[in-house]
């Protein structure tokens, strides 16, 4: 039946940075499907112990891990909470990422380093970590989390915008890599979507590049709106799908 497509009973899911916003309603799908989750985010702290009890009212197992991923030899740490709390891990989503808004011209090396570390070197490592036991197993899945920016950067957003790229880049080229192991890696690549980091402060734009970063649909995303497509492309409904970038975004990618 259709529904058993979705079914992730029994499936160990890692979501970085999920104790708020997308990487949050990524994680209470996941857990409504049947999925034990593990959440993340940079301290392990009241607000992930929140998603997990959420989490584990669906029946489901949650745990918490806090991992500030930008800190070196963070992936090894993680690895190891990880393996130690679950044993292994079936579905790594990949949604934690620092974004620094700031006019290019005066962007610094920390500021650039700080965003490339966290952002596309930790999605590498932690590929890296868990991809051997995926593929051991015969099954797997490995889910970005991208940006409309990959085809539309923001001009305040420079960095963040060629992170995003790279990983998609990367994405295509393990997908072939990893496609007759069981293991399907794709990247899920919103728009504007409503969350905490929205509210962030970010330096004016002119207007001439202001109306080319329109919503088309006439309204911001909500984290939900993402959650549902998670669940497909990590779930047995998405088995054919692989190397792909699929934007969530309104419209604005077009």
């Amino acid at each position: 039946m259709l529904k058993d497509l979705f079914n992730l009973r029994g499936k160990n899911v890692l979501i970085t940075g999920s104790s708020q916003g997308i990487g949050k309603a990524i994680a209470l799908a996941m857990a409504e499907f049947g999925a034990n989750v593990v959440v993340h985010n940079r301290k392990g702290d009241q607000e992930a112990w929140q998603v997990s009890e959420q989490i584990r009212e669906q029946g489901v197992k949650g745990d918490v891990i806090g991992v500030d991923l930008g800190q070196p030899n963070a992936v090894d740490n993680l690895f190891r909470q990880v393996t130690g709390l679950v044993g292994h891990i079936d579905i790594l989503v990949l949604n934690a990422s620092v974004q620094i808004p700031k006019v290019w011209e005066e962007i610094s090396v920390d500021e650039f380093d700080a965003q490339v570390s966290a952002n596309w070197k930790s999605t590498v490592l932690m590929m890296q970590r868990f991809a051997p036991g995926m593929t051991e197993r015969g099954w797997g899945r490995i889910l970005t989390i991208g940006s409309v920016q990959e085809l539309k950067p923001h001009p305040a957003m420079v960095v963040y915008a060629g992170t995003k790229a790279a990983i998609a880049n990367t994405v295509r080229n393990l997908a072939l890599q990893l496609a007759d192991k069981g293991v399907t890696v794709n990247n899920l690549s919103p728009g504007v979507i409503e969350t905490p980091r929205t509210d962030d402060p970010i330096p004016p734009i002119p207007d001439q590049i202001s109306q080319r970063m329109s919503i088309p649909v006439g309204f911001e995303g909500q984290p939900n709106d993402l959650a549902g497509m998670a669940v497909l492309l990590c779930s047995q409904a998405g088995r054919y799908i692989t190397g792909q970038t699929i934007f969530v975004d309104g419209g604005m990618g077009l």
